[in-house]
This record gives C-alpha cells, sequence and structure tokens, in this order.
C-alpha cells in the first residue's frame, strides 16, 4: 500500500516538474503577451495552493482515500484540457483547473502516509517520499523538454492525464481497504480552529521551513541559469548541476543515512540542512568555475535532503490526525506560495546573480538560527 501511494506522489510531482519548461514557449505559441505567459505559468501555483488547503480540510472530513481519488480523476480529466487551449485566456482557464485539481492529491497523500507511519519509523518514511519528490525532479524536466520538442505540449499533458486516470482507477481497488472515516467526530477536532496551526512553534517551524525551501527554489529556476550562462555554458549545463543536487539528495534519502531522521529531532536536522543550503547559496555567488559549481549543488542536495524530511517529521509530530491533513494542506500552500515569491522577490529587487545568491543564502541562514531559538519551548509545547 505505502509502495502504490509512494507512486502517487512521485507521479504527482512528475506532472509540475515535466510541465515547467514547456509552458512558457506553449504559451507563447498560443499568443500570450509576455505578461500573460507569466500570469499563465503563476496560475497554476495559485490555484494549486486553494487546492490544498481545501483538500486539507475535507481529508479532515472524508478521509485522505476519498480526496486523493476525487483529485488523481480530477487531475487527470484536467490534463487533456490543454487539447482545447486555442489562445492565452482559454489557457488561464485550463491551468487554474489543472493546478486546482492537482492541489487536491499532496495533501492527501501525504495524510495517508503519515496516518499510518510508525512514529519510531515516521522520518525514513518521510525521507522515502522526499526520495520519490527528487526523482520526479529530476526526470520530469528531462522528459518534458525531450518530448516537447518532438510532439508538443498538449501531448506531454495527455500522457500525463493517462497515467492520473491509471492511478485513480488503482487507487479504487487498492486502497479501498483502508478508507478512513471518522464517524464520530472526537473533541479534539470540534475544539481545532485553523489559527491553533500557527500558534504551535513546530508547525510554524514546519510551515517556514516549506516556504524557504521552495524559495530557495525559485531562485535558483530564475538565476542559476542567468549565472551559467555569464560564465559562458548552455542550458544543458544549468539541467545537469540541478540534476546534480538531486542526485545526491536521493542517495541521502534512500541509504541508511535516512535514520538519522529517527534519532535526531527534526527541528535539529531541519536547522543543519537549511543551513547547508544558505552556505551553498553563498558559495555560489562567489564561485566561476564549473567543479566548484557542481561541488555548491552537492552541498545544497545535502541541506534539501536533510530539510525535507526534517520539516515533514515536524509536521506529523506537532500534529494529531483529526486535523493532520489540515496541516499538510496549509504545510503544501506554502509550498505552492515559496516558489513564486522565490523568483518573484528576486525579479522585483533586479539583483544580479551574486547579489540574489547572496541574499537567498542570508535569508536562509536566518531561519535556520530561528528554528533553533526557542528550542526547549517547543519540546514542552510538543509534548
Amino acid at each position: 500500500m505505502r509502495i502504490f501511494v509512494y507512486l502517487i506522489v512521485f507521479f504527482s510531482f512528475f506532472d509540475l516538474f515535466s510541465q515547467l519548461p514547456v509552458m512558457s514557449p506553449f504559451a507563447l505559441s498560443l499568443g500570450a503577451t509576455p505578461f500573460l505567459t507569466g500570469l499563465a505559468v503563476g496560475m497554476y501555483s495559485f490555484s494549486n495552493t486553494i487546492g490544498n488547503i481545501i483538500s486539507g480540510f475535507m481529508t479532515d472530513r472524508r478521509g485522505p482515500f476519498v480526496i486523493l481519488l476525487i483529485g488523481l480523476f480530477a487531475s487527470g480529466l484536467s490534463l487533456f484540457l490543454y487539447s482545447f487551449a486555442y489562445g492565452p485566456l482559454s489557457l488561464l482557464g485550463v491551468r487554474f483547473v489543472h493546478g486546482f485539481m492537482e492541489g487536491l492529491i499532496v495533501p492527501a497523500a501525504f495524510t495517508f502516509l503519515a496516518n499510518r507511519a510508525e512514529e519510531s519509523k515516521r522520518g525514513k518514511s518521510v525521507a522515502i517520499s522526499g526520495a520519490f519528490v527528487g526523482l520526479a525532479a529530476i526526470i520530469g524536466p528531462a522528459y518534458g523538454g525531450i518530448v516537447a520538442s518532438k510532439t508538443g505540449t498538449p501531448f506531454i499533458m495527455a500522457v500525463n492525464g493517462g497515467i492520473m486516470l491509471l492511478l485513480a482507477i488503482c487507487a479504487f481497488f487498492i486502497l479501498r481497504s483502508f478508507t478512513y472515516v471518522r464517524k464520530h467526530p472526537s473533541s479534539q477536532a470540534n475544539r481545532f480552529r485553523v489559527k491553533q496551526l500557527f500558534q504551535h512553534p513546530g508547525m510554524v517551524r514546519a510551515f517556514a521551513g516549506a516556504f524557504f525551501l521552495m524559495f530557495s527554489q525559485g531562485v535558483l529556476a530564475l538565476v542559476l541559469p542567468l549565472k551559467v550562462e555569464s560564465l559562458g555554458f548552455d542550458t544543458k549545463t544549468t539541467g545537469l548541476l540541478l540534476s546534480a543536487f538531486g542526485v545526491v539528495a536521493i542517495l541521502i534519502f534512500l541509504l541508511p543515512t535516512n535514520r538519522i531522521f529517527d534519532r535526531v529531532r527534526p527541528v535539529v536536522t531541519l536547522a543543519f540542512g537549511i543551513s547547508l543550503m544558505g552556505l551553498s547559496m553563498l558559495f555560489l555567488s562567489q564561485v566561476e568555475e564549473l567543479n566548484f559549481l557542481y561541488a555548491a549543488m552537492a552541498v545544497y542536495g545535502i541541506g534539501f535532503a536533510f530539510l525535507f524530511p526534517s520539516i515533514n517529521s515536524l509536521l506529523i509530530d506537532s500534529s494529531s490526525a483529526e486535523f493532520r491533513g489540515k496541516a499538510y494542506g496549509y504545510f503544501y500552500a506554502f509550498f505552492s506560495i515559496g516558489v513564486v515569491a522565490g523568483s518573484g522577490v528576486i525579479g522585483a529587487l533586479d539583483l544580479n546573480y551574486k547579489g540574489a545568491f547572496m541574499l537567498t543564502g542570508i535569508i536562509l541562514l536566518t531561519v535556520a538560527l530561528y528554528a533553533l531559538i526557542g528550542i526547549r519551548k517547543m519540546k514542552r509545547t510538543t509534548a
């Protein structure tokens, strides 16, 4: 069962990453202006955020199985709508529907995994799920770029839609025996208010980690190609650099090193991971040789590999099953917002690649320090 849910996580992120290299050219091919092109790219994240939050509330009310099934079917169908996008405005509509429906899947899937993870192995469990996310980040963009050059964006989306529909059918038969329905809501669930999520220090740190993880990803997506180009290399080199960090992260996720996430407090590994990411950004701002760029991305990959399981473990430790769906809904909403904020803030400040990497590095190191402040108080709150 767990392996199948991991596959759902993989293909959900695979769908996201496979569209990254193709959506801007597709929008331009439909006659979109630069503004509408940017809007089309960002529309997915906007509606995905809404879908994440609604998924969290519905998951707690109906159980993750039902929401997961609805998300897979609806997302699969929405992917076929790209074939009917004949102009910029219709594309905006399709992007909104696609992002919203896709947003239903991930919070429900991770709630499914979290509610069935042994407490002593929850760190290892989220590390394995992180490996599937990392694998999607490596394969997805390459698949999208290669296939789009030979066929077209609607074909890629249709293939992804077919996979989602197949997963939905399989999920109906494989996961229905694990359906979770709460017949009598607990008193804790009845008393729960959303503001409580943002008052719990562990939850706040998990949300902050999710936001700034993807903030750094947005900066990388915007700035790394510019730096690579300024050094005289092509886009292939950028792809290899991004793949390098993904490979390093996956190795840490899958090797026996993943046991550390069950033995060390997640707030400590969170601070360590985001510190490494911050240091790698500072390193990227200074180095000019390709070998050093690969070294910096390897350090970033190690930091990513420590951060992702840590924030998931922190969320699990800071929530109970009654409201874990809502927690994951807001958690992945911060993911969606973070990547847009990263590229948006750097773009608005009009920084060169050196300034952009330095600013991001300083921000990440500040967040690492914040994660460690009040650690004893957070321990008492969690208890």
